[in-house]
C-alpha cells in the first residue's frame, strides 16, 4: 500500500509555526516537514517496524497467552481466576510504577531504545512460561512480559509513527496496527499447530524465540524522529509540562472512556479459549478459527477506522468504534447458539481494530503530539488497569456463579459507560497547549 506523501514531498510548502507561551516564554515550534525533508525511505522502515513491533508484541505474546490458559487449568490446576489474574496482577504493578517513565523516557530520549528493551523481555517471559511450573513463577514471567508490552508496545510505535506522520496520521497507524491483526490470526493458527505437535510448552517457547527474530532487528535501526533528534524539534532542556493537560476535563473523559472499552475488550478477549474450549467443548482448532477470524476482522477495522479518523472527526469515529465493541459483546450472550461464535467473531474483530488504536488519535488531536508519550503514558497504563481488571472479574464470577452470564452483562455496562464518555467530548479540538 503507498503511504502518504508528505508535505516536503509535495513541494515544500511548510506548514506555519505555532507559537506557544511555556514559562511565561514564547517558542516556534514548527513541524517536522520544516526541520528537514522527510524521506519517504524513513517513512516506509518506521512503518514497517511498528508493524512488526505491534505484530510480535501484541499480536504474539498479548493475543497468543490466552490461548494457553486451559491447558494450565487442566495441567498444572490452576483456576481461571489465577490463569487470568497473571496479566491483571503485572499490569497492575508494571503499569503504575513503568507507564509514565516510559512516557518520559520516550519525550526525551526517543523510542527506540526503549523498544528494544520491552522486545527482549518479552521473548524471555513467553519461554519463561513455557518453561514455568509454579504460580510463582507463572506471575513472575507475567510480569515480565508486562513490562516487555509498556516498553515495546503501542506507547513508544504510537509516538514513533506521529513523529513521521502529520495529516495521513491515521492511515500510517492503520496500517502499522494491521501488525496486531495479522500476529493475532497467525498466532492463534501456529499455537494450535505446535501444541498438537510438541505440546504447549514447547509451543510458547518457540513464540518467545520468534518475537525476538521478528521484532529486533528494524527496531535496532530506526530512525526515531525526521530531525534526528528525539522529537524532531530543536533539542530542549527539558520536555514541555502536562500539567495543562491534566488540568483539562477532557482528559479525563477520554481517559475513562479508553479504560472502559479496553476493560472491556480485554474482559471478553481473556476469557474466549476457556468460555469455548472448557464450557462449550470447542476443540482446539475450533477455537484457533474463531480467535483468527476475530484478528482477520480487525484488519478491517484497523484500515476502515483509520481511513475514517483522516476524512471525519475522531470522536465520532471512536464513538462509533465504542459502540461496536458493545455490539459484539452482547452477541457473547448467545454463543451457545450454533454458527452465531462467528457473528461475534466479526463484529468484535472490527471495534478491537479500531479501539487500540484510536486513542492515540484522539489523543494527539486533543493535546498535541509534543506531550504526546507522556499523556499516552498515563492513559495507557490507566487503560492497562482496567484491561488486567476486568478479566480477573469475570473470572472471580465465573468460578463462583458457574456461568459467564452475570460477567457479560458487567463488559456491556463497560463498553455502554465508554461510548458515554467519548459522546462528552467536545467535537471540536485543540492540539496545542492554550496560550
Amino acid at each position: 500500500m503507498e503511504l502518504p506523501a508528505t508535505e516536503a514531498s509535495l513541494g515544500g510548502k511548510y506548514r506555519q509555526s505555532t507559537i506557544t507561551a511555556i514559562h511565561g516564554q514564547v517558542r516556534s515550534e514548527t513541524t517536522d516537514a520544516a526541520v528537514t525533508p522527510v524521506s519517504r525511505r524513513w517513512q516506509i522502515q518506521v512503518t514497517i517496524t511498528s508493524f512488526l513491533a505491534l505484530f510480535a508484541i501484541v499480536g504474539i505474546a498479548l493475543y497468543g497467552l490466552p490461548f494457553y490458559y486451559d491447558y494450565m487449568v487442566r495441567e498444572l490446576g490452576f483456576t481461571r481466576t489465577q490463569v487470568t489474574s497473571g496479566n491483571a496482577l503485572s499490569k497492575l504493578i508494571v503499569g503504575p510504577l513503568f507507564g509514565f517513565f516510559a512516557g518520559w523516557f520516550v519525550d526525551r530520549f526517543g523510542p527506540r531504545k526503549l523498544m528494544l528493551g520491552g522486545i527482549v523481555m518479552a521473548g524471555v517471559a513467553l519461554v519463561g512460561l513455557g518453561n514455568m511450573s509454579t504460580l510463582s513463577m507463572f506471575y513472575f514471567f507475567y510480569l515480565l512480559n508486562a513490562l516487555g508490552y509498556v516498553c515495546a508496545g503501542p506507547l513508544p510505535n504510537q509516538v514513533l509513527l506521529s513523529r513521521w506522520f502529520d495529516k495521513s496520521r491515521g492511515k500510517a497507524m492503520g496500517i502499522a496496527y494491521l501488525g496486531i491483526g495479522i500476529g493475532g490470526a497467525l498466532v492463534a493458527q501456529l499455537s494450535a499447530l505446535l501444541a498438537r505437535q510438541y505440546g504447549w510448552r514447547m509451543a510458547l517457547t518457540s513464540l518467545g524465540v520468534l518475537i525476538v527474530v521478528i521484532a529486533f532487528p528494524l527496531a535496532l535501526f530506526v530512525k526515531e524522529s525526521p530531525s534526528g533528534t528525539p522529537t524532531g524539534l530543536k533539542p530542549a532542556a527539558s520536555p514541555e509540562p502536562i500539567g495543562w493537560v491534566l488540568r483539562s476535563p477532557r482528559f479525563y473523559l477520554l481517559a475513562i472512556g479508553s479504560m472502559c472499552s479496553i476493560g472491556a475488550v480485554g474482559g471478553a478477549n481473556q476469557h474466549l479459549k476457556l468460555l469455548l474450549g472448557l464450557d462449550l467443548h470447542f476443540t482446539d482448532q475450533q477455537v484457533a478459527n474463531v480467535a483468527s477470524l476475530i484478528l482477520i476482522s480487525s484488519l478491517a477495522g484497523r484500515l476502515l477506522m483509520g481511513w475514517l479518523a483522516d476524512h471525519f472527526p475522531k470522536k465520532y469515529v471512536m464513538l462509533l468504534i465504542y459502540l461496536i465493541v458493545a455490539a459484539g459483546i452482547s452477541l457473547l450472550f448467545f454463543a451457545s447458539v450454533p454458527g452465531l461464535i462467528y457473528l461475534f467473531a466479526v463484529v468484535f474483530g472490527i471495534g478491537l481494530g479500531g479501539d487500540y488504536m484510536i486513542i492515540p488519535l484522539m489523543a494527539g488531536e486533543l493535546f498535541g503530539v509534543k506531550v504526546l508519550g507522556r499523556l499516552m503514558g498515563i492513559v495507557l497504563t490507566a487503560d492497562g488497569v482496567a484491561e488486567a481488571a476486568a478479566p480477573m472479574l469475570v473470572g472471580r464470577l465465573r468460578d463462583e456463579l458457574g456461568t459467564y452470564g452475570v460477567a457479560f452483562i458487567v463488559l456491556l455496562i463497560l463498553a455502554l459507560v465508554g461510548s458515554i464518555a467519548i459522546g462528552l467530548l467536545p467535537k471540536k479540538t485543540v492540539d496545542v497547549r492554550p496560550g
